[in-house]
């Protein structure tokens, strides 16, 4: 794999790291299964195409992570108010929002060609003098990294560290914690007086938010939005947050938002490199289940090894002990 190649599957982990976070925030803090995520994405990335193509890049992501906040508000309404088992009712509002975002977008795909984003005020500064517009980049030689696309990635790393710093205040703060309570024992926060269907709602909300967000970044990056775009994204979503959990193991909140960003570059690599050995385009998708089942099964490998160990060191022990008795008896003798 050769060093651009790698950069750009590291740029493309950070640009869907923020849809890590969110679904660690739903699957893991909440402890719910949110199926909005593919709908919230794509509306994400419609507001962000809009308003940018309105020349309001920066407003594009505000609006494009509170619409998030809001579908994501929607679902938590319907799994607490309605009693609507919350994995329908992901399915129901990803469902309905199929319409709203053709509503938004106006067509199936919106191109944001020739228009400014946001990551151009970097390029300005780091690279003045050349055109900030990737379609006019000049060529550059092959192996090498074209400078928009390093504009690009500093771009979305100083967006991901803000909102992951933020995150983990918020997580340290009363609220953090009320919502880290309900999703460890909804029961004993009720008894506490934690308002435990407030706390739902604004979790989903939260988590929507960044995954929407997440559209937003990849709309203005790409330099286009897609109608499909979020297809297949709780997978995606789950694939990064179960990789950096085998790397960095279920030890806090803190330590998971920041698994779950390396486990989001990390799993781009692996696609890359399974796109490298000449696998077809049309495979990504069962290499996405796979990878996901494969790490998902891997604690439960790793404990089937650790218990035959101790089984095999106990049955030695065991064994052993007879004869050393036996040793020690014929001593007596």
């Amino acid at each position: 794999m050769s060093l651009s190649i790698l950069f750009d599957a590291t740029t493309l982990g950070f640009e869907y790291a923020l849809l890590a976070v969110g679904v660690f925030v739903t699957f893991r803090v909440l402890g719910m299964a949110d199926m909005t995520v593919d709908g919230s994405f794509c509306l994400g990335m419609a507001v962000s195409a809009v308003f940018t193509v309105a020349g309001q890049p920066a407003l594009g992501l505000i609006c494009g992570a509170l619409a998030g906040a809001a579908v994501g508000s929607i679902t938590g309404i319907l799994a607490t108010k309605a009693r609507i088992n919350p994995l329908i009712a992901g399915i129901i509002t990803s469902t309905g929002l199929y319409s709203i975002n053709v509503y938004v977008l106006g067509s199936p795909n919106v191109s944001l060609l020739g228009v400014n984003k946001l990551y151009d005020i970097i390029h300005t500064n780091l690279f003045p003098g050349l055109p900030s517009s990737a379609e006019t980049q000049l060529p550059v030689a092959a192996g090498t990294i074209a400078p928009i696309d390093i504009s690009k990635c500093i771009f979305t790393i100083i967006i991901v560290a803000i909102v992951v710093a933020l995150l983990i205040y918020f997580f340290k703060t009363e609220s953090g914690l009320a919502m880290r309570a309900v999703g460890d024992n909804e029961q004993m926060s009720a008894a506490s007086s934690i308002n435990v269907d407030l706390y739902k709602i604004g979790g989903l909300a939260l988590g929507n938010a960044l995954v929407a967000l997440t559209g937003g970044i990849l709309a203005q990056c790409q330099g286009f939005a897609d109608m499909t775009s979020g297809t297949g994204m709780v997978l995606v979503g789950l694939a990064s947050v179960i990789i950096g959990e085998v790397f960095g193991g279920k030890r806090g909140v803190t330590s998971g938002i920041i698994c779950s960003v390396v486990g989001s570059v990390v799993y781009r690599i692996i696609i890359q490199v399974a796109v490298g050995v000449n696998l077809d385009a049309n495979a990504l998708k069962l290499i996405s289940a796979i990878i996901v089942g494969s790490f998902m099964a891997f604690p439960a490998v790793r404990s089937f090894m650790n218990d035959h160990k101790t089984k095999k060191h106990a049955m030695a022990g065991i064994v052993a002990a007879p004869a050393s008795a036996e040793l020690k008896g014929g001593d007596n003798d």
